[in-house]
C-alpha cells in the first residue's frame, strides 16, 4: 500500500467521522428540545411544566441513553420516572430513568422485560401527565411484547426468517407491527389520554415515522393484508412458525383488532419531531470532504436493493469520474446513505456494510487512488462488532497474497474473516447512535490526479 492509498485511507475515515458526529443523539436532542423556566419548547410547540403532575420518559433504540441522558439535563428534575431499553453495551449512566439492556437484531427475555417496563410507565400516566419518548433504530427488536396467542419464540424465528429472506426495512416492520402489542401506535394508545412528545432519531429510507422502531407512536398505515402479501412475496410461508402463520392469515380475514390508524383519539395529543436523520450525516461529510480538498457529491440518503448490486453501481459511478470526471472531476468524494440488504442463500459472517465493500473491492481491482468506505452508523454491521470495511484498488491482490479468495467469500456471505484477516475492518465500538449506512468513495487524492489501470 502506497503513501497515495494510505493518505486516502486517513481522509475517508475523517469524513465518515465527521458524518458520525453530526447525527450524536445528545446533540440532536439538544437542539429540538429546549426549556426556559417551566416552558418547554420542542417541535414547534411550548408546554408548561407547571402544568402536569408526572413527567415520564420512556423509549427504545441504540441510540436511548444518551437520547435520555439530554433529556435529563434538559428537564431532569420535573422528570418522575420512566423506563429506556437499548442494545447491549450500548448503556449510559442515568439519574431519573431505569435504563434496561436487551438483545438486537434478535429480541430476548429482555426485550419483554424492557417492553413490560414502558407499557408500565405509559399505563400509569394520565390526563396530568406529559411523556416524553425516544425513538431511535433498533426499537423493534429491543421493544418486544408478542400479540395475544404469539411468544417470545415465535417473534425471535420470524424475525431470523426476515433478516435472510431480502426484504426491506419497510417490509419487515409492517410485518413486525401486526404481531406486537407495543408497536404499530399501540405505545401511543397506553400512554392515551396523556400528552406525549415522541424525538425520534430516523434509521429508515424516507425517515418514515411509522417504519422507523416500527411505529409505536404513530398511527399504522399497513394492514394485516399487506402482511400476508409480503409474506407470499418472499415465499417464506412454510419457514414462519405455524402460529405466526395462522395469525397473520386470521386477521387478513377481519379477525384480529387492526393496528391503530390515522384519525385514532390516541394520537390527537402526540406528537411526532425528527431529531436526526441520514441525510444529516451525509450534509456534515460532505462538508468535511471539501475542507480536505475534495470535490463533494452527496448521490441520495435514500439506496436501496440488493448489496452487491448497489456496489457496482457506485463503483461504475467511480469509473465515470476517473474516464470522464462526470458527474465531478477527480478529486472527488461521492457519498450515498440509506440502506441495503443481503438475501441470504449462504451463512457466512458478515453484514451489508462488509458485503457491499467486497463487492466494491472485486471492481476496483487494480485502480489507482481509489478508496471506498462502508459502514453504519451504528457501528455494527450484522452480527458483527464491526460497523464495516474499508477497501481500495489493492483489496484483492492483497487478499491473495495472504491466500483469501475474494470472490468466495463474497459468495458465502463471510466477508467478516476476509476483512480481519487484511485488517481492513472498520472498528468505531458503540457509537450510540443509528441513521442507517454511511458510504464514502475517494477518487483521486486532493492535488493529483486518478486514472484505471491500462487495459
Amino acid at each position: 500500500m502506497n503513501d497515495s492509498t494510505t493518505h486516502l485511507r486517513r481522509d475517508v475515515r475523517a469524513i465518515f467521522d465527521a458524518g458520525l458526529a453530526a447525527v450524536d443523539p445528545e446533540a440532536a436532542v439538544s437542539r429540538h428540545l429546549v426549556r426556559r423556566g417551566a416552558q418547554l419548547h420542542a417541535g414547534g410547540r411550548t408546554y408548561d411544566l407547571d402544568a402536569f403532575r408526572h413527567v415520564v420518559l420512556i423509549g427504545a433504540g441504540k441510540a436511548g441513553a444518551p437520547m435520555a441522558a439530554a433529556v435529563e439535563a434538559v428537564v431532569g428534575d420535573r422528570i418522575t420516572g420512566g423506563a429506556v431499553v437499548v442494545k447491549y453495551g450500548h448503556g449510559a449512566p442515568l439519574q431519573h430513568v431505569k435504563l434496561i439492556e436487551a438483545g438486537h437484531p434478535v429480541p430476548d427475555e429482555n426485550s419483554v422485560a424492557g417492553a413490560d417496563a414502558v407499557l408500565a410507565a405509559a399505563a400509569g400516566a394520565g390526563p396530568d401527565s406529559l411523556v416524553i419518548g425516544l425513538i431511535s433504530g433498533g426499537g423493534s427488536s429491543l421493544l418486544t411484547r408478542p400479540a395475544a396467542g404469539l411468544t417470545l419464540a415465535d417473534k425471535q424465528a420470524t424475525t431470523r426468517v426476515l433478516l435472510e429472506c431480502g426484504a426491506t426495512i419497510h417490509e419487515i416492520n409492517t410485518l413486525r407491527k401486526h404481531l406486537s402489542a407495543v408497536k404499530g401506535g399501540h405505545l401511543a394508545q397506553a400512554v392515551f389520554p396523556a400528552v406525549m412528545i415522541t424525538l425520534i432519531l430516523s434509521d429508515v429510507v424516507g425517515d418514515d415515522l411509522d417504519i422507523i422502531a416500527s411505529g409505536p407512536t404513530v398511527p399504522d398505515a399497513g394492514t394485516f393484508a399487506d402482511c400476508l402479501s409480503i409474506v407470499r412475496r418472499y415465499g417464506i410461508e412454510t419457514r414462519l412458525p405455524a402460529t405466526v402463520r395462522r395469525y397473520i392469515e386470521t386477521g387478513a380475514a377481519g379477525h384480529h383488532c387492526e393496528t391503530p390508524k390515522a384519525g385514532d383519539p390516541v394520537f390527537k395529543a402526540a406528537h411526532n419531531i425528527v431529531v436526526g436523520r441520514n441525510l444529516d450525516a451525509l450534509t456534515a461529510a460532505r462538508d468535511k470532504a471539501a475542507t480536505l480538498g475534495y470535490r463533494p457529491l452527496v448521490l441520495s440518503s435514500q439506496i436501496q436493493g440488493e448489496t452487491r448490486q448497489v456496489a457496482g453501481v457506485h463503483a461504475a459511478i467511480a469509473r465515470e469520474v476517473c474516464q470522464s470526471g462526470q458527474p465531478i472531476p477527480p478529486p472527488a468524494c461521492i457519498l450515498s446513505g440509506g440502506e441495503t440488504t443481503v438475501t441470504m442463500d449462504y451463512h457466512g459472517k458478515g453484514g451489508r456494510n462488509q458485503e457491499f465493500a467486497l463487492a466494491a473491492a472485486l471492481d476496483i481491482a487494480g485502480w489507482a487512488q481509489t478508496v471506498i468506505l462502508s459502514g453504519g452508523t451504528d457501528g455494527t454491521d450484522g452480527p458483527t462488532d464491526a460497523a464495516g470495511a474499508v477497501v481500495d484498488g489493492t483489496t484483492v491482490a492483497r487478499a491473495e497474497a495472504a491466500g483469501l479468495d475474494a470472490r468466495s467469500h463474497l459468495a458465502g456471505h463471510d466477508a467478516y474473516p476476509f476483512f480481519e484477516r487484511l485488517g481492513d475492518l472498520l472498528i468505531t465500538g458503540p457509537t450510540r447512535t443509528n441513521v442507517m449506512d454511511l458510504r464514502v468513495m475517494l477518487v483521486g487524492g486532493p492535488g493529483r490526479s486518478s486514472h484505471l489501470p491500462e487495459a
